[in-house]
């Protein structure tokens, strides 16, 4: 029902492309790459990885509860970005939260990895020290924390829960947001995601699953030409980190209290593969876009562009180009790959890219998708040339995480 579907009333992202929204924006139109040289920890000369997409240090931000007392006790970075995230979307809403409301106001924020690094510096010095574990190992890696540490935050206290779903938690927080608010158990949703996998034994793991960046022997490319989604010489993702926050809220809720929106989220569909682990299935994810937009209410021929997964894959890409012709046929829409720009932030990927998604419907452009070459099995337009105006009213967001869990939404420009 379109009175039920949620509007968006703040955002906020930070990515390899720098903590300040609009500058990252305006990075992002003019086709620079955040990808650079790993220094997150070490690397020996035979470490496989040495790019990544890293953020910006956040420490000198004016935000009360970056303090060096509370980084101590919760030294995953995962809790002061994504906190950061949060708190900078609920100012971009202009929403207050206060004990009325505070019941109504639920939480789907969460993350794939979580704070396993504070474990495996706790493990680490167990095991070369003797020492125990600080206090605060424990629950810096429960995946559910980052939500709660925010409703302490916040002062949110309805619904809470964590969404996993790999590389598309961000998208699925937002989707189960919009569930809470269609049941009428929330006016007021706070959604997300945060990812910091940038620590040896994930980055190393990657790389022997054979999924990350792996340059061609004797091909010298800089780090700003790794990640190529789409292309034909694309050899896998660029591991980078992330945050992005987005409040979603009732309609109903947004304009009896004068909160501005001019994003809705439309339409969404979920599927789950049942086919294979990490191999995308060509049926599933055809099917995830219909049903989004067939939620939606509308047609193909109405989506103006697709914001795409497109992770830099061999196969992924493949199969994600071969349901988007199945759906949209000779007629496909442009379709921008953020991840060109970015890299892959895990589970923080989908939300940062719907973010980008809402900046382009705002402003009627759409980014480039940079190092792009293109491949005969691949037809696509991926706004390839540069920066590109064009009027979206509806856009299309592909997220398609591990364990083959598939999200996928509609988002429409309503002002």
């Amino acid at each position: 029902m379109e009175s039920s579907r949620p509007v968006i009333i703040g955002y906020d992202a930070i990515s390899a492309l720098g903590s300040d929204l609009e500058e990252q924006w305006q990075r992002a139109l003019a086709g620079e790459s955040g990808i650079d040289t790993l220094t997150r920890f070490p690397l020996t000369n035979d470490f496989p990885v040495r790019i990544a997409g890293q953020v910006p240090d956040i420490d000198d931000l004016p935000y009360p509860f970056l303090t060096a007392r509370h980084q101590a006790s919760w030294s995953s970075p995962i809790f002061k970005y994504g906190m950061l995230s949060v708190a900078r979307a609920l100012e971009n809403s202009t929403l207050e939260i206060g004990q009325e409301l505070a019941p109504r106001v639920a939480i789907t924020y969460s993350s794939a990895i979580g704070g396993l690094d504070a474990v495996l510096n706790a493990d680490r010095r167990l095991q070369a020290e003797n020492k125990l574990p600080p206090p605060y190992a424990n629950p810096n890696s429960c995946i559910n924390m980052i939500g709660g540490k925010i409703a302490i935050q916040t002062g949110a206290q309805g619904p809470i829960v964590s969404t996993v779903t790999a590389c598309a938690t961000g998208l699925t927080s937002m989707i189960t947001g919009a569930m809470f608010i269609a049941q009428g158990r929330a006016d007021v949703v706070i959604c997300g995601a945060v990812d910091f996998a940038l620590v040896e034994p994930i980055v190393a793991g990657f790389y022997t699953m054979n999924g990350v960046y792996n340059p061609k022997d004797g091909v010298q490319e800089t780090a700003q030409e790794a990640s190529r989604p789409f292309s034909l010489n694309r050899r896998g993702f660029v591991i980078s980190e992330g945050a992005g926050a987005v409040i979603l809220a009732s309609k109903e809720f947004a304009e009896a209290h004068r909160l501005d929106f001019s994003i809705e989220l439309a339409g969404w569909g979920m599927t789950s593969d049942a086919h294979h682990f990490v191999a995308p299935y060509f049926d599933t994810i055809k099917r995830c876009m219909e049903i989004s937009i067939d939620d939606a209410g509308i047609s193909a021929s109405d989506i103006a562009a697709i914001n795409a997964h497109a992770a830099s894959t061999r196969v992924g890409d493949k199969v994600e180009y071969d349901a988007i012709k199945a759906v949209f046929g000779k007629t496909a829409p442009p379709v921008s790959a953020n991840k060109s720009l970015i890299g892959h932030a895990m589970g923080a990927s989908s939300v940062i890219e719907s973010i980008f998604t809402f900046q382009g419907m705002r402003d009627g452009l759409l980014p480039p998708t940079i190092n792009y070459q293109a491949d005969p099995e691949i037809d696509i337009d991926c706004v390839a040339e540069g920066k590109r105006k064009l009027k979206q009213e509806f856009v299309l967001k592909n997220s398609f995480g591990f364990g083959g869990c598939n999200s996928c939404a509609v988002f429409r420009r309503v002002k």
